[in-house]
């Protein structure tokens, strides 16, 4: 879906295949079928932007054959679809029955992830529509935290170099110019916007910059306007949002709350935790009020141990649909997502023209709020995108054909 801004620039705005994941090229191609051409269809749309996730082993495929390259740009023309944005984060394996901790693997202290990254950027090159220039593509955010030593530092800074370097020269050689952004992620080395800053800056090459995640935005209690605005200050570059929402429990304490949050716990991905409390301190000259973040790797961790304290909200990374708030007690971190968008492209002039919307964890929602049948599935998708359409749309973006 394309949007004009009222600078005339174009804001795109898809949905990631992630929450499809398939492994090969083949699967990519039955994904376009069943389910992206479906969602087309149900907005009533004659083009619909979709975000890509192409696992290593359908990445390898197209950029070693540029035959299935060209049969893929031709079966997303067929089925009224297009591609400006890639998910890189995951590598392999974002299907399987237990996710949890493999998804940051390999990191970028790891050549493979380096060799993996510049392959999606040689495919999206090839799958950009003939009037788009721009492409962009999510990763990881350097590494989860443990393990990570000052080598390892030199070593992911060095890989995010060399790719800068080696986009540079597909931009020469293509005329197709593709940006790279960490996404920060609750319990990896850059877990907030604020510390993406000091890495992103040292490397100093605007191709690699920052893909703003809302829910992970929410769950780490950010602020998004002071977020935006110091990454704008330090000339950091939004490559990408990638649009969601988190679980939020104003009343942790309560039984309830704690039995409505312990249904979304669940052994395929890692559910972050984290709460956010505040105590004053006295200084000379009045009172200033420090915020403590405390966290657990996981949702049910933070149910059974008391690392967390209960008398303050808690945020769970879990991507809830947009457009169904989870039942009461709980909420969800839409009204983040709100105040991030309207910062991103609310202003004169856009800070990204990369929008996606995340929502992998529909098969892992609690049984009675799952999907039971593909059509729902797509319902489901279609009604997030509408969402996600009529803030654009309020925000004075024009929906284009």
């Amino acid at each position: 879906m394309r949007f004009r801004h009222p600078d005339g620039s174009t804001v795109h705005l898809a949905y990631c295949t992630n929450v499809h994941p398939a492994e090969t090229l083949d699967g990519v191609l039955a994904q376009l079928r069943d389910h992206c051409e479906p969602v087309r269809r149900r907005l009533g749309r004659d083009r619909l932007g979709i975000g890509l996730w192409l696992a290593r082993d359908a990445a390898h495929a197209l950029v070693t054959d540029p035959s299935a390259l060209r049969g893929l740009r031709t079966e997303l023309d067929r089925r009224g679809l297009e591609v400006v944005t890639l998910n890189g984060f995951p590598y392999e394996g974002f299907g399987a029955e237990e996710v949890k901790y493999r998804v940051y693997k390999p990191d970028w202290a790891d050549p493979e992830r380096l060799e993996h990254t510049t392959a999606l950027a040689r495919v999206l090159a090839g799958l950009l529509p003939d009037d788009v220039t721009h492409g962009s593509i999510s990763t990881l955010p350097l590494a989860w935290r443990t393990a990570y030593d000052d080598a390892r530092a030199e070593k992911a800074r060095g890989a995010l170099v060399t790719l800068a370097e080696r986009l540079d020269a597909l931009e020469e050689l293509t005329g197709r110019s593709i940006r790279v952004g960490l996404e920060p992620e609750p319990g990896c080395v850059v877990e907030t916007t604020h510390d993406a800053i000091a890495p992103l800056t040292a490397i100093g090459h605007d191709r690699i910059g920052i893909c703003v995640d809302t829910c992970h935005l929410a769950t780490s209690f950010e602020d998004p306007h002071t977020a935006l605005d110091a990454l704008t200050a330090a000339r950091v570059p939004v490559v990408k949002s990638q649009l969601s929402a988190a679980l939020h429990a104003e009343h942790p304490h309560l039984p309830e709350v704690r039995a409505s949050l312990a249904a979304f716990a669940e052994p395929r991905f890692l559910h972050q935790t984290r709460a956010l409390t505040t105590h004053d301190t006295v200084r000379a000259g009045g009172t200033t009020v420090a915020a403590g973040l405390h966290g657990t790797d996981d949702l049910d961790e933070a149910l059974t141990g008391d690392t967390l304290p209960a008398g303050a909200p808690w945020r769970a990374h879990f991507h809830v649909p947009l457009h169904a708030d989870p039942a009461a007690p709980l909420t969800s971190t839409l009204p983040v997502l709100k105040a991030a968008l309207t910062r991103l492209v609310g202003g004169p002039h856009p800070l990204t023209r990369h929008l996606e919307v995340e929502t992998y964890t529909w098969q892992a929602l609690p049984p009675e709020l799952r999907p039971r049948a593909r059509a729902q599935l797509t319902d489901g998708i279609a009604a997030e995108l509408t969402l996600a359409r009529d803030l654009l749309t309020d925000l004075g973006l024009k929906e284009l054909p």
